[in-house]
């Protein structure tokens, strides 16, 4: 079987130009990187702003297990799917960050014969968009630090620096530095912290702004110190508002690509949904919601983490309502949580399936806690057996939910056709009667214990000192009403990565909390998550290679 970096590049792509006419967009509302990139341009959103919109569906999943799920893959394949069924469909994804693709979960163009492409450029820079968004966080952390050498005249605390600079790659001893080390010119001493670039506050900011006056006006907001009197200093504060809007200008437009058949596909933005909101950007899926009757986006990692920070945070905030749910599971995965080892999960095993089910179950429940219609899809793999699927479908057919094979990794578009039809007649029968889980009112506690007990499944929360003061302070900075961004391990709906299946007798710790004040939400930071991954024992990065021809290998 060929590697999914064979199938892409042995793939005929079409000129952007082609794939945007697909939508009615013309080439010169494209901002052009070459032949099989381009950005959308101001003037293009601008005079479709008041078309009608489709219908949005958000593809989510089981919690991820080493067995992989491919929950990117059955969005690209389904994308495919309604382009078969001669349907006006595009995608709506997120940028993919170079941290895990040199690391170990691989990049996010999908895979088999349901790709993005071009797939080694989306994968290693793609349009520059993160690389944006590193030079503004850093630059503001330049601006932060020659205040402080210049005079200080703000009276930032040292000590309460609250900004932690960035970089797009897994460096676990930058985790925690001193800075400001050598001569006295060389800056003022002091602890100093790095996080990946998909978890600065920065990328959130780009991913929910509307437009660029928006933009600018999150960008002011932001907190980057304390004063020694306690009063928050913000980057409007540093008058670095507009340097960093300049390097973020082209950033702010979306990316279009195509799938390996040619369906539209808007990439931009790439917050990780285990330690930020893990959606992409606003004007992507707004935009694409414009351009077509059916919209497929996805959020990351299991639906506990992205799809309740797309529904609690990202949709509240932009005023979007999901039509439809995919829900994409694999009968390995749930054997796997279920406690069947990996070395046999290509074996029959309905006693670990049957117990492993229950963390389907458990995002089916969550799932129809926002009022969202719910259509189950199963990845399909050759090891899969008639009585393992038989029962699957059974018990989605007992919770309420429409439930289809996948086969588009193998077949692409053709084999995800029945999924497609199954979510078209869901959308056809089925009303979606969105509502997110909490309202703005409650506490910050509140919003993070109502979470914890009805989406984990948790007895409740505890909290470290250190925590309770910071929600005491951001409450009374006037920023009670933000939703919340849990910050939380993928593996597990507990904060603990070996509590498999579903379960129960547990509480959430949140140990750290802070506000990401110009993104508009609370971040809550639970159990051992890092907002800096480390690379594991033999990085993905060990693998990569050029040739002479500049032909890479080795990314998939």
């Amino acid at each position: 079987m060929k590697t999914d970096i064979q199938i892409a590049q042995e793939a005929s792509l079409a000129h952007i130009k082609d794939v945007a006419a697909q939508l009615h967009i013309s080439e010169d509302e494209l901002e052009l990187y070459g032949k099989y990139k381009a950005k959308l341009s101001d003037e293009l959103m601008e005079r479709i702003k008041d078309q009608p919109e489709g219908k949005l569906i958000l593809v989510t999943a089981i919690n991820p297990t080493p067995a992989g799920e491919g929950k990117t893959t059955t969005s690209i394949g389904l994308g495919q799917a309604f382009g078969k069924l001669g349907k006006k469909a595009v995608l709506a994804l997120r940028e993919p960050s170079l941290g895990p693709c040199f690391g170990i979960k691989g990049g996010a163009a999908g895979g088999g014969y349901a790709q993005v492409v071009p797939m080694e450029d989306l994968n290693l820079h793609f349009t520059g968009d993160f690389h944006a968004i590193t030079s503004a966080n850093n630059l503001l952390s330049a601006l932060l630090d020659n205040h402080i050498q210049q005079g200080n005249e703000l009276g930032i605390d040292p000590r309460q620096v609250v900004w932690k600079r960035c970089l797009d790659m897994n460096d676990r001893v930058l985790r925690n530095i001193v800075v400001g080390l050598g001569n006295k010119t060389d800056g003022m001493v002091r602890e100093d912290h790095f996080v990946i670039t998909v978890a600065s506050e920065i990328m959130a900011v780009l991913c929910l702004a509307d437009d660029m006056e928006d933009l600018k006006k999150r960008l002011g907001r932001m907190i980057v110190a304390y004063s020694f009197d306690g009063k928050p200093v913000t980057a409007e504060d540093l008058h670095a508002t507009g340097a960093m809007a300049a390097l973020l200008k082209d950033a702010l437009k979306p990316n279009l690509i195509q799938t390996l058949e040619h369906t539209p596909a808007i990439v931009h933005g790439g917050p990780f949904a285990n330690i930020a909101h893990g959606c992409n950007s606003v004007r992507a899926t707004k935009t694409a919601l414009k351009l077509a009757d059916y919209v497929i986006t996805e959020a990351g990692f299991g639906a506990d983490l992205g799809a309740e920070k797309f529904f609690d945070i990202k949709c509240r905030m932009a005023g979007l309502k999901p039509d439809a749910v995919v829900l994409v599971a694999t009968v390995r995965a749930l054997k796997y949580n279920g406690g069947a080892p990996k070395t046999v999960l290509d074996q029959e095993n309905l006693e670990a399936l049957k117990s492993g089910i229950a963390n389907l179950e458990k995002h089916i429940e969550n799932l129809q806690k926002y009022n969202v219609p719910v259509v189950v899809t199963l990845n399909s793999f050759l090891s899969d057996t008639k009585a393992e699927t038989d029962y699957i479908e059974q018990f989605c057919r007992e919770h309420d939910c429409e439930f289809a094979l996948s086969k588009v990794w193998e077949h692409g578009g053709e084999g995800g056709i029945d999924l497609a039809n199954k979510v078209l007649k869901t959308l056809e029968i089925k009303e979606s009667r969105f509502a997110p889980i909490y309202q703005d009112g409650l506490s910050l506690k509140e919003k993070m214990e109502t979470i914890a007990k009805e989406i984990y499944g948790a007895d409740g929360v505890t909290y470290t000192p250190g925590a309770l003061r910071e929600i005491r302070r951001i409450e009374e900075l006037g920023m009670k009403e933000f939703p919340v961004c849990m910050a939380k391990t993928q593996y597990s709906l507990s904060d603990d990565q070996t509590k498999l299946g579903r379960p129960t007798g547990f509480t959430i710790n949140v140990r750290e909390v802070y506000a990401s004040a110009g993104a508009g939400f609370v971040v809550a930071i639970t159990g051992a998550i890092m907002t800096m991954p480390g690379l594991p024992r033999v990085p993905a990065a060990n693998h990569i290679d050029v040739d002479g021809n500049g032909v890479i290998t080795g990314l998939f």
